[in-house]
């Protein structure tokens, strides 16, 4: 077993076994594979010498939480413990198989919940500065339309650079925007994001002139020498734009897509409409993305509800 300690690895525990069977079956990464196999000759480790387990069959549920517990006693992070318990939960379905347990005993130890993070917010005065801070070049106006769009519609950064110039019809400011699964929805867009993007739009077409005769369509958002536009580089873009106006804090594409659905919030859309906008298949999803204080939550029932 590759950097773990040394532990038992006979037929008891069948660590060189599972190992194969990651590997081999699984088709595990192998930076998956290394750390399934660290922490299950950690847990063996412990179980064996923390908890007397002389073979798997003697590891039950109480073992493993007890082996959790352990790990939150080393003040390893949460998701430390996740992933240890993923690791165990497939290590043990592999004894199971091949009848080593009767029954995987990681299976009803429930997961430890990261504690939940409110996401991070952007104002819309922050927004403005950092959108008039681009240069009025053709890189710029491009990334101007970009970041516009990315917080007018609400997209996520790769439902962003993945839509065709057909997708968007600028005179309805409407885009038609293909999300997870393979769901299409139509979400609106205003009138700076449909300002931004007709200034854009003649860049484009020089740059994909360049191009040629390109199997990836008519992307919208193009690099200079013409193809799509990438996740990473739309990173960039909004890294850089945060670098220019100095701003505190990190922001990245998935923040205004939060700013979007917290600032319609804030000026009273109902939260099944954003939903639908985001694209959401659970309204719990939605909820998490606004960021809304319970003083404004009741100034806005206050007002809405007819016996408040």
């Amino acid at each position: 077993m590759s950097g773990a300690r040394t532990v038992q690895s006979g037929v008891a525990w069948r660590l060189q076994e599972f190992t194969a069977y990651i590997r081999d079956e699984r088709n595990l990464s192998p930076n998956t594979l290394r750390a399934y196999e660290r922490e299950v000759a950690e847990f063996v480790a412990f179980a064996t010498g923390e908890m007397g387990c002389g073979d798997a069959r003697a590891a039950s549920p109480n073992v493993v939480r007890a082996y959790l517990a352990h790990l939150h006693g080393r003040k390893l992070a949460r998701v430390s413990a996740q992933r240890a318990l993923a690791a165990l939960r497939t290590y043990f379905r592999f004894l199971a198989r091949e009848g080593e347990v009767d029954a995987n005993p990681a299976k009803v130890v429930p997961t430890p919940r990261a504690p939940k993070k409110l996401p991070e917010i952007v104002t819309a005065p922050q927004l403005a500065d950092l959108l008039e801070a681009l240069p009025a070049d053709p890189a710029g106006r491009r990334d101007r339309a970009a970041l516009e769009l990315l917080y007018a519609a609400g997209v996520r950064a790769s439902e962003l650079v993945g839509l065709d110039l057909d997708d968007v019809d600028l005179n309805r400011r409407l885009a038609r925007v293909h999300g997870k699964g393979g769901k299409e929805r139509i979400v609106p867009f205003g009138r700076e994001a449909e300002r931004a993007l007709r200034a854009y739009l003649p860049d484009r077409a020089a740059w994909r002139v360049s191009a040629g005769e390109a199997p990836e369509g008519e992307p919208l958002f193009v690099n200079q020498r013409g193809g799509r536009l990438s996740d990473r580089s739309l990173r960039r873009i909004l890294d850089a734009a945060v670098l220019r106006v100095a701003m505190a804090g990190h922001i990245h594409p998935h923040t205004l897509r939060h700013a979007f659905a917290t600032h319609l919030l804030e000026a009273g859309m109902d939260l099944r409409a954003i939903q639908e906008l985001l694209g959401h298949a659970s309204l719990s999803t939605t909820q998490r993305y606004t960021h809304l204080d319970l003083a404004h939550l009741m100034e806005t029932y206050n007002k809405a509800h007819p016996k408040a």
